[in-house]
């Protein structure tokens, strides 16, 4: 398989679910190898979308470099991995990526018509050859060697809207536009103040996000397991940091951000994944096999 970028500049404007304010999105062809690139306007310094580059992963994932940070990059991350896209440039005028409707949707729609193009240099996979694991408890997520991608995901909540949800599944193009791109963030109403308080959340609504009251969601639901399908969306663009498709079966259960960010760092450390420069691709340094357990990261 070749590497793909998309055709033509295409924009996209909303606002930030946790800044709250206007921003503007402009994504752009990148040349083959060079991953996606992020920059806080059109002059800014490049951030790459690569673990090195992730600086809190809390609530969102947030790239940043220099005191320079670009929040909530990880519908728009999805939505590239889910349709095949490697090489991208993407110029953020704000602090972070619009919430759009809480999902990946819009960026698929955005980003299909683009239109795509094939590019010279192949796609290499990252083949994982023994397991890794990141969390204890009720909320962990690993890894395991499988010839394909697979994700197999367990969300336990006790409130009535949620319960348990579960669902195992091998990403393809078609079945993530139409299963898991729509599928939309959501947050607990009795959540909203002390988020808000923290400076989180600013920009929530009913527009771009499900919101869970105390007895069920104030607005309706596109999937019944819209909840579970969401954290499926969110670990696709997270693992999407690595800049190489996955060979490896991955199981979590009530992981979010953080976890996802502990395991796709162990392993980039398993894998012998350089650090990759501004603008160059992620290389495989060493041709070990990945190895039991891994040192918790920090952001």
């Amino acid at each position: 398989m070749r590497q793909q970028t998309i055709r033509r500049s295409v924009a996209v404007e909303g606002v930030g679910l946790h800044s709250g304010k206007p921003v503007k999105v402009t994504l752009s062809p990148a040349p083959a190898d060079s991953g996606i690139v992020f920059r806080a306007g059109a002059h800014g310094e490049p951030i790459p979308a690569s673990p090195d580059s992730v600086v809190d992963s809390h609530y969102a994932t947030t790239l940043g470099r220099n005191g320079t940070r670009i929040q909530t990059v990880e519908h728009l991350m999805a939505a590239a991995a889910g349709l095949g896209i490697d090489n991208l440039e993407v110029v953020v005028d704000g602090c972070e990526v619009p919430a759009m409707d809480g999902s990946a949707k819009p960026f698929v729609a955005v980003l299909t018509a683009a239109g795509r193009t094939t590019q010279g240099a192949r796609r290499r996979p990252v083949a994982i050859r023994q397991s890794l694991r990141a969390g204890d408890g009720n909320r962990w997520i690993q890894i395991l060697p499988a010839p394909e991608f697979r994700i197999s995901y367990t969300l336990d909540n006790d409130h009535p809207a949620i319960g348990t949800q579960a669902l195992s599944c091998v990403p393809t193009e078609d079945s993530f536009v139409e299963d898991y791109a729509p599928a939309r963030t959501y947050g607990f109403l009795k959540d909203l103040g002390a988020m808000r308080k923290h400076g989180l959340a600013l920009g929530g609504s009913l527009e771009n996000a499900i919101v869970v009251g105390k007895r069920g969601t104030l607005n309706g639901l596109r999937y019944r397991d819209e909840f579970v399908r969401h954290k499926v969306l969110d670990l696709i663009g997270d693992l999407a940091l690595l800049g190489r498709p996955i060979q490896g079966h991955v199981i979590a259960r009530n992981a979010g951000h953080a976890l996802n960010f502990e395991l796709v760092v162990a392993i980039q450390r398993a894998l012998g994944l350089e650090r990759r420069p501004a603008g160059a691709a992620l290389r495989v340094a060493a041709t070990r096999d990945a190895v039991d357990g891994f040192a918790p990261a920090t952001a």
